[in-house]
C-alpha cells in the first residue's frame, strides 16, 4: 500500500468531483487513477440532498467543489497525468428507478490495467494525432472514457463547455477534431443548426461514435451522409460496462442493430430474453453498498462471469444484437408484453416528435395502460393516427401528454419513476 500524500489521499481513497468538465478535469482523473485513487465524477448541479444520498454508500475521502482544489491536487501529480490508470472512475448509474449506485472496479493488477487501456485504444484506434471534441458533460462515463483514451495515446482534447451548436461548429472549423462522442440529441441540434448556416468541413473526422439513446432512422442516415465514409459508429453499453460496437455500414445492412459483441466480450440471452455480457477481469465490478444488487447483476456462464443491466433483446444468427427494452420497464397491458423502447422508436418516426418516453399506469380494465409523454409539435390526434399505422393495437398509447421536457436524471436518462405522475 502506498502512503498518504500531503493532501491526505492514498491508495484506495475516493475523491468526489463536483466541478465542471475541462481539460484539467481529465488530467486530474488520470493522475488520481495513476496513484490508485478513485475519482467519483458527479454533476456539479446536484442539490445538497442529492449529493448526500448518492455519496452515502461511496464514502468519499474528499469533495472537490472548486477549480482551486483541482489545481492544488494536480500540482503534486504533474508527472502522473499520463501514467497507467490503476482502475476505473467510480461512475454512478443513472438512477432511472431509484438512487444511483456507484460502480466499483477496485484496484487492478498491472496486467489488468494495461488491458483496460489497450481495449479502448485498439477498438477506437486512438493515437497521438487525435483531437477529441468533447460534447457531453465529462461526469458522464462515455465522454470521459473517450477523452482519457485520447490523452493516454498522446492526443489532445477540446472542451467547448455547455453544448451549443454554434460553438461546436466554430470548434470544428478551428480545431479540426478527429474524434467525437455524441448522443442523438446532439446530432439533431447540430443538423438543425447546419440547415440554417451550412454544413462545416467535416473531413478531419475519422471517428464519430454515438450512444446513450435510440437514434431516429433519419438522423442516423444523415450522420452517415455528412461525415466521411467509414467514420461513424454506434455502440451499446451502460455505466457498468460495454457490450457492442457497430459501424454504420453494418447498421445499414442490419437495420435496428446495435452491433455485435466488442472484442473480449461474449453475449448471451436467458429464458426471459435478458442480455448477459461475459467480460474479462479488468471489466468486472460491484455496486458499492449494494451486495444484493451486485449478486443479482452477475452469474457464471461457460464464457466466464457475466453481468446484466436488465436489458432485453435478441441476438441474431450473425451475432447482431437487437434491443427490445429493459425488463424492469415492461408494461403488461391486457396480458400483452409491451416494451416502451419499441413504442418510443415508432413514435420518433413522426416528424413532430422531438423526444418521447413511454410508460405504464395502473388501469382497472387493462391492468396497465400504455401512455406517452411527448416533447414536440405533434398533437395527440396526429400521434394516435401515426400509432395506428405503425403499432399493433396493444402497443398503441391510450394517452398522450405533451410536455416541455422529460424528467431526467443527472446523467441524462429518463426518470421512469417520475413518468406516472404525468398521466391524465
Amino acid at each position: 500500500m502506498r502512503g498518504m500524500g500531503d493532501d491526505g489521499l492514498g491508495e484506495g481513497s475516493r475523491v468526489a468531483l463536483l466541478v465542471p468538465g475541462s481539460p484539467a478535469y481529465v488530467d486530474l482523473v488520470l493522475a488520481l487513477l495513476a496513484d490508485g485513487i478513485f475519482p467519483v465524477p458527479l454533476d456539479p448541479a446536484l442539490t445538497a440532498s442529492e449529493r448526500e444520498r448518492i455519496l452515502a454508500p461511496i464514502e468519499p475521502d474528499l469533495l472537490v467543489t472548486s477549480q482551486e482544489q483541482v489545481d492544488d491536487l494536480l500540482a503534486g501529480r504533474a508527472d502522473r497525468q499520463r501514467s497507467l490508470p490503476r482502475g476505473r472512475p467510480i461512475h454512478c448509474t443513472s438512477g432511472t428507478t431509484g438512487t444511483p449506485k456507484g460502480v466499483w472496479s477496485g484496484l487492478l493488477t498491472s496486467a489488468e490495467a494495461s488491458a483496460l487501456v489497450a481495449e479502448e485504444r485498439d477498438l477506437w484506434d486512438f493515437g497521438a494525432s487525435d483531437v477529441n471534441l468533447v460534447l457531453s458533460p465529462l461526469h458522464h462515463s462515455a465522454p470521459l472514457r473517450f477523452a482519457m483514451g485520447t490523452l493516454l495515446a498522446g492526443g489532445r482534447i477540446e472542451v467547448p463547455g455547455k453544448f451549443d451548436p454554434a460553438a461546436v461548429t466554430a470548434v470544428i472549423a478551428a480545431a479540426r477534431p478527429t474524434t467525437m462522442f455524441c448522443v442523438p440529441a446532439h446530432l439533431q441540434r447540430l443538423f438543425a443548426h447546419w440547415d440554417e448556416v451550412g454544413v462545416p468541413d467535416l473531413s478531419s473526422f475519422r471517428l464519430v461514435a454515438h450512444a446513450g439513446a435510440p437514434c431516429p432512422d433519419a438522423v442516423k442516415r444523415r450522420l452517415v451522409e455528412l461525415f466521411p465514409d467509414g467514420s461513424t459508429w454506434e455502440f451499446y453499453g451502460s455505466t457498468e460496462g460495454q457490450f457492442t460496437a457497430c459501424r454504420s455500414e453494418e447498421w445499414l445492412a442490419h437495420p435496428g442493430t446495435v452491433g455485435r459483441a466488442r472484442p473480449g466480450r461474449t453475449l448471451t440471452t436467458d429464458s426471459e430474453d435478458r442480455i448477459w455480457c461475459a467480460v474479462p477481469s479488468h471489466a468486472r465490478f460491484t455496486y458499492l453498498g449494494a451486495p444484493e444488487q451486485t449478486a443479482a447483476a452477475w452469474r457464471d456462464t461457460t464464457a466466464g462471469p457475466a453481468f446484466t443491466v436488465g436489458d432485453v433483446g435478441r441476438i441474431d444468427a450473425d451475432g447482431y444484437v437487437h434491443l427490445d427494452g429493459r425488463r424492469t420497464d415492461l408494461i403488461i397491458s391486457g396480458g400483452v408484453n409491451v416494451y416502451p423502447l419499441e413504442v418510443e422508436n415508432a413514435l420518433r418516426e413522426h416528424p413532430g416528435v422531438q423526444d418521447v418516453a413511454v410508460f405504464g399506469v395502473a388501469d382497472d380494465q387493462w391492468g396497465q395502460r400504455v401512455c406517452a409523454a411527448v416533447v414536440g409539435t405533434a398533437s395527440p390526434d396526429e400521434l394516435a393516427a401515426h400509432a395506428r399505422r405503425v403499432l399493433a393495437p396493444a402497443k398503441r398509447p391510450k394517452d398522450y401528454v405533451t410536455v416541455g421536457e422529460l424528467p431526467m436524471t443527472a446523467t441524462g436518462k429518463v426518470r421512469r419513476d417520475a413518468l406516472a405522475g404525468l398521466a391524465p
